[in-house]
């Protein structure tokens, strides 16, 4: 049964994601209730109702639920005892399985080898006996098992005898060890899938990184079409395998022999997809909305080709940027999250570009975010 306006919407998590979903919501003719830990949050200052308590507030975390129609989050390290307590009493979309998967990386490498999709070799890490005997060719890169992002919890090993130190520097905390791949490009995938399992596709989207923090993003991206079409293939094998129903980002690896290789997964919308706001029929946040309400899957085609530049903290270190000079055109479309404290490699907007050209769209949206930092 579908969930139709003026029903509410319930976001776990508060912050960009929550606050764009939010947006769309709004638009939409939802009411929208926003659960999270901080005051003021970027999805708390677009919604109905904030809900300021602690993931782990579980009696708080009934009460909202019970005061919403359906729930999604906007990350996925939510505590599953706190998504098991929503699915109690309303639906949880996109769900737990995909929430379980995405938020632990042994459990999330294991699930795309067990579907016999292309991941990198990797060995699980719970105790310094796993490294032994440490006959991983090197470079390789340790990462934990939760909690890591943006290149947080990660340690590349160069020396075999540099294996007991990186496991120290994370904490001696579980962990994967994964082969370093020689990196030709980096895509992204967003698939949308309804209730009746009809699934629409953006992508592939080009993405750079700077300092391991997603810098800019591009679509379509410039690949081989035999490589769209391995990643569209393994995209959708990821969303039916998890028995989505939602939006999920699906981040892949090429490597420099050619070869496409599954990174990671999440289960929500993605900073790469950012760019489908102007740049698509459906963004992908109406896509997750229209998903999570049993609505049909939205026309996901793409209008222009565009490209997305991330807008990080450091940028306001010498007080607020003057927008003016992003957008002396208008071609520049701003987004700033309403987060009250800038912090260096934090993310607070973005900008987006759309043209008849993605690498024109590039040059465009670069050249708008360099005025920015010249604005002093």
């Amino acid at each position: 049964m579908s969930i139709l306006p003026p029903s509410t919407i319930g976001i776990l998590g508060s912050g960009q994601l929550g606050r764009m979903l939010a947006s769309v919501a709004r638009r939409m003719g939802y009411r929208v209730h926003v659960y999270g830990p901080g005051p003021d949050s970027p999805a708390g200052q677009l919604a109905d109702v904030s809900w300021t308590s602690p993931y782990e507030d579980l009696e708080q975390v009934r009460a909202f639920a019970q005061a919403v129609d359906v729930v999604t989050y906007e990350f996925e390290n939510i505590p599953l005892l706190t998504a098991e307590a929503v699915s109690e009493i309303c639906p949880l979309r996109p769900g737990i399985t995909a929430l379980q998967v995405a938020q632990n990386r042994q459990r999330e490498k294991s699930f795309l080898q067990e579907n016999g999709l292309p991941v990198s070799p990797f060995r699980i890490i719970n105790s310094e006996s796993d490294f032994a005997p440490f006959d991983w060719p090197l470079p390789a890169v340790l990462k934990t098992a939760e909690s890591g992002y943006d290149g947080k919890g990660q340690v590349v090993i160069r020396e075999h005898g540099a294996a007991a130190s990186a496991w120290e520097a994370i904490g001696r905390q579980s962990a994967v060890l994964e082969s370093f791949i020689d990196l030709e490009k980096e895509i992204s995938v967003i698939i949308g899938r309804d209730v009746q399992g009809n699934m629409v596709t953006y992508g592939p989207i080009e993405n750079n990184h700077v300092n391991h923090i997603l810098d800019l993003s591009l679509c379509p991206a410039e690949v081989d079409p035999n490589i769209t079409k391995m990643a569209l293939i393994n995209a959708h094998t990821i969303a039916t395998s998890l028995d989505l129903i939602g939006v999920i980002c699906v981040e892949f690896f090429i490597a420099s022999n050619g070869q496409l290789l599954v990174n990671e997964i999440a289960p929500r919308p993605h900073n790469s997809g950012h760019l489908t706001i102007e740049g698509h029929v459906t963004s992908q946040f109406e896509q997750q909305l229209r998903t999570i309400c049993g609505l049909p899957v939205g026309d996901a085609s793409q209008q222009r080709p565009a490209a997305m530049a991330n807008l990080l903290g450091d940028l306001w270190l010498e007080g607020e940027p003057k927008w003016h000079r992003a957008t002396p055109n208008g071609m520049v479309k701003v987004h700033l999250y309403g987060k009250k404290e800038a912090r260096p490699g934090r993310k607070m907007g973005h900008l987006t570009v759309c043209t008849e050209e993605v690498r024109a769209a590039r040059e465009i949206v670069l050249a708008a975010r360099e005025r920015l930092k010249l604005a002093r």
